[in-house]
């Protein structure tokens, strides 16, 4: 079971990586929209899986790579938000999250827009 404290870890983290991805999403002029769907905190405190929706999906790839080679920079970018709170900066392991992607092709199927094999 979650502490109270992994829990108050992972929405400082949720809420500081969802404004920092809403920053570089308004600067790039592109239509990509990056949502920390959750997070979770080691009981440790010592890894923080961050799961990312990525939206329109074409772009998925390109941004999870992006994220990865830039880890060093976002686990800075947290250290200094985080720095009063916590002692140790966890490490960040970023996983995209596909739950949505069924919402939205169960939404299509339901319109009558899937690949339904009974029609």
């Amino acid at each position: 079971m979650e502490s109270n404290r992994q829990r108050k870890v992972a929405q400082i983290i949720q809420e500081d990586f969802a404004e920092l991805f809403r920053k570089q999403a308004a600067e790039s002029k592109q239509s990509i929209l990056v949502t920390v769907s959750d997070v979770k905190v080691t009981a440790d405190l010592g890894i923080a899986k961050i799961y990312l929706s990525i939206f329109p999906q074409e772009h998925r790839q390109a941004i999870m790579k992006e994220i990865e080679e830039n880890k060093a920079l976002y686990r800075n970018f947290i250290g200094q938000k985080m720095a009063k709170q916590v002692r140790v900066i966890p490490n960040l392991n970023f996983y995209l999250d596909t739950s949505l992607d069924d919402v939205e092709k169960l939404e299509r199927e339901l319109r009558g827009e899937g690949d339904n094999p009974i029609l």
